[in-house]
């Protein structure tokens, strides 16, 4: 069982379709519009992060690279959640994960990855501190 820290919001996400069919969002773009369900029941969307850098990360309990990426995910909330950084989980199952979109606090992506979030990514970081004004 994977435990998230609790500061942490973790979405549930139903996965309709191949992931294939989906319109691709590029950096620079806002973002569509998401909802989901979370582990508590509420209902949450990225329109309610308006005005927060978010890091979102998709992920799968199967997938061995999503399990391995978390500690650096868990590192990155610590070092940025005081300065405003929200990461949202959503877990899905299909492929593509994981998948990690960095979106500033007007919904644009600036930053996006397949494959795990490795630790000291340079990209990630200098992208991070750009959305945050810093």
């Amino acid at each position: 069982m994977i435990r998230a820290p609790a500061a942490l919001l973790v979405l549930l996400a139903a996965c309709s379709g191949d992931a294939g069919s989906r319109s691709r969002v590029d950096v620079g773009l806002p973002v569509p519009q998401y909802a989901a369900v979370t582990l508590a029941g509420d209902s949450t969307s990225l329109a309610a992060q308006r005005g927060k850098v978010v890091l979102l990360n998709i992920w799968a309990t199967w997938c061995h690279p999503c399990r391995a990426e978390i500690p650096e995910l868990e590192a990155i909330h610590h070092r940025y959640k005081d300065r405003g950084l929200e990461i949202v989980g959503v877990s899905v199952d299909a492929s593509g994960v994981p998948s990690t979109f960095l979106i500033d606090r007007q919904g644009i992506l600036r930053w996006r990855k397949t494959g795990p979030v490795q630790p000291g990514d340079t990209t990630l970081v200098s992208a991070i501190e750009r959305a945050l004004g810093t």
